[in-house]
């Protein structure tokens, strides 16, 4: 059964640094492409930034510059790492790995920023 488990998620002062972490239990984690996405309060869920399984980096304008999102295949597990953390940050994040023929997602973890 594949499961992607996230962690690293908290309150942080504006300006603060977070680590997410996606441990994946996929066969084949170098095939996903693997991403984070965010869903704030009352808004729509939206991409934050993904990695394809060649190691292409994707970013939200909103981001970039101040996240990093890598991967690691022998852990099996993908990394958002969150610097100069602002309020509008505050969402819960979800990791989601993706091929053509499957689509999957973790359970969230929410990320609180305070001004």
């Amino acid at each position: 059964q594949v499961q992607l488990v996230e962690s690293g998620g908290g309150l942080v002062q504006a300006g603060g640094s977070l680590r997410l972490s996606c441990a994946a239990t996929l066969r084949i984690f170098s095939s996903y492409t693997m991403g984070w996405y965010r869903q704030a309060p009352g808004k729509q869920r939206e991409l934050v930034a993904t990695i394809s399984s060649g190691g292409m980096r994707n970013y939200a304008y909103s981001v970039k510059g101040r996240f990093t999102i890598s991967r690691d295949g022998a852990k099996n597990t993908v990394y958002l790492q969150m610097n100069s953390l602002k309020p509008e940050d505050t969402a819960v994040y979800y990791c989601n790995a993706n091929t053509q023929r499957n689509d999957y997602w973790g359970q969230g973890t929410q990320v609180t920023v305070s001004s």
